[in-house]
């Protein structure tokens, strides 16, 4: 009989407990596990705590998604805001070899789970900092909002749906963002964007005995795949000094129905890490001139492309008059870290392009992340919570 973890209570005690309860709940993507809202009941128990808590709770919708959680804590109209950022779902648990939900604690630091460093924990950090905060004693110079964002490690539709339909309404615009990613309380400045997109061949079906009755879409992503590669991929030459080179790569390919068939279409994948400074928009056009080229000595080729996603990258300008608030918190809990970008994208990206002051900072290694046996340090992250904290009674302006 297998033997359950012991029950978290509703009000969690520690910002430990807080992480064992959120971790216990399952948020895998929607887009990955197939479960409708899959974060909904997540955000459902915080909500619930929040309002234990005394703290002001908005749901806002996302299309297709479950509600976003927004808290907040007003001390003035006339104080600043600073937002904190956090996404609820989570990547596949396929393979772990821990349990996923389990939020065990081992070794006496070492809590396991799937999200518990990605980023459940910057989540508990930045509510425990919040709920501080809010009802303790002490200085409190800025108005608080905290949003519980979806559909992170995919799409990014939470924080593009945030800024676009419910940021404008909410009578005011944060003077600081931190997007909570475990950076292992590093302040990431500047980091790379991601174009995503499917390229498709298509061909004529017909039975193998008789090839020259078809056209192979697998022969033609073949000539495609190679010039992609020859051309453009091996010749990427834009690059930044923190987050490094531009890179690309073709990491899905699908193509043919049966092993007598000759195949009629065939698809691929093609990742595009965008460098700060880059022209997202002109990856695609780029790449359908290559591929025009082909067409001379392959008068038969048909492709098409679909872009899936296109999330912008993070430029240092974006923290740059707020670092050193930034920077004076760290230092006040004995942490000195270089400022650094990094190859990866986060919602930073999208705060920054609406004209936010943002950056990514959070507990953690980013190393255990999405891992077999994903863990994350108690100690660090309740170092995270009182560096969040004493950003939240920090003078912004």
């Amino acid at each position: 009989m297998a033997i359950l973890p012991p029950p978290t209570p509703l009000v969690p005690e520690t910002v430990a407990e807080l992480l064992q309860a959120m971790v216990r709940i399952d948020s895998v993507n929607t887009a990955v596990s197939g479960k409708p809202r899959a974060e909904a009941e997540l955000v459902d128990y915080l909500a619930k705590l929040a309002s234990i808590w005394m703290l002001e709770i908005e749901l806002l919708p996302v299309v297709e998604q479950a509600d976003q959680l927004l808290l907040t804590h007003r001390v003035g109209a006339d104080r600043p805001w600073i937002l904190f950022d956090s996404h609820l779902d989570t990547v596949a648990v396929d393979g772990m070899t821990i349990d996923p939900f389990g939020g065990e604690i081992v070794d006496g630091d070492r809590l396991l789970g799937r999200g518990a460093c990605d980023t459940k924990g910057t989540g508990a950090a930045m509510l425990w900092a919040l709920r501080n905060y809010s009802g303790g004693e002490g200085k409190k110079p800025n108005n608080i909002a905290l949003l519980f964002s979806v559909d992170e490690e995919i799409a990014m539709s939470g924080v593009k749906s945030f800024i676009e339909n419910d940021l404008p309404s909410q009578g005011w615009s944060p003077s600081l963002v931190l997007v909570g990613e475990p950076t292992e309380h590093t302040p990431v400045i500047a980091h790379n964007g991601v174009v995503r997109w499917k390229l498709t061949t298509r061909g004529k079906a017909g039975h193998s005995s008789l090839p020259s009755e078809g056209h192979s879409a697998i022969r033609d992503m073949v000539e495609v795949l190679s010039l992609l590669q020859r051309e453009y991929i091996d010749k990427l030459d834009a690059e930044h000094e923190l987050t490094g080179p531009a890179v690309s790569s073709v990491n899905l390919i699908r193509g043919g129905s049966a092993p007598n068939i000759i195949p009629d279409i065939c698809t691929c994948e093609v990742d595009r890490r965008v460098v700060p400074g880059e022209d997202a928009e002109s990856i695609l056009p780029t790449v359908a001139a290559l591929l025009d080229t082909l067409k001379a000595d392959h008068p038969e080729l048909r492709y098409e492309q679909k872009l899936k996603v296109a999330h912008p990258p993070l430029l240092p300008e974006s923290s740059a008059a707020v670092l050193d608030v930034v920077k004076a918190a760290l230092r006040a809990n004995d942490i000195r870290r270089p400022c650094v970008g990094a190859p990866f994208g986060t919602h930073a990206g999208y705060f920054g392009r609406a004209g936010l002051p943002a950056l990514v900072l959070g507990p953690g290694s980013p190393h255990p992340a999405h891992t077999k046996d994903e863990w994350v340090s108690v100690k660090e992250i309740g170092i995270g919570a009182r560096i969040y904290e004493t950003l939240m009674r920090s003078e912004i302006v």
